[in-house]
């Protein structure tokens, strides 16, 4: 019987793989985060609000912050990543789209398993994660 409930315990190497995976990403999602800081802070790259108007833009809602500032949203901050304020959202994006990556890894040890349910629950998961980050549902425009 403890056979039984510590072999129920124990991670199958589906759980295993996306753990390693959501570990290392986590790491480099963090370490992207500290370095883009880094280079903000230091002013190495030149940011898009210069910092002594920063406080400025404190007291506004979004709307407000976005249309002062003269900045688009979804996907188009990937076009700002030459400023030291917008550079940071690499680590933001690694640690968001790193769970995409790990449901698409443990899709072929799913279908070796013959997990039909598994596998069919990991893809929509990842194509779900995947819409949602495209924009195509973005609300609230």
């Amino acid at each position: 019987m403890a056979d039984q409930q510590q072999a129920q315990l124990e991670a199958g190497p589906e759980q295993l793989l996306y753990a390693s995976i959501l570990q290392k990403g986590m790491f480099v999602g963090l370490g992207a985060l500290l370095i883009t800081f880094a280079l903000y802070a230091l002013s190495i790259v030149k940011p898009y609000i210069p910092l002594d108007e920063v406080s400025h833009y404190w007291t506004m809602n979004v709307h407000d912050y976005l249309h002062h500032a003269h900045i688009k949203t979804g996907w188009n901050w990937v076009g700002m990543l030459n400023y030291g304020d917008f550079i940071n959202f690499v680590g933001v994006a690694i640690l968001a789209g790193v769970t995409i990556i790990c449901y698409l890894a443990i899709i072929p040890i799913l279908l070796r398993s013959n997990d039909k349910v598994y596998v069919v629950l990991a893809v929509l998961e990842a194509l779900v994660l995947s819409l949602a980050a495209s924009g195509i549902l973005a609300v609230g425009h």
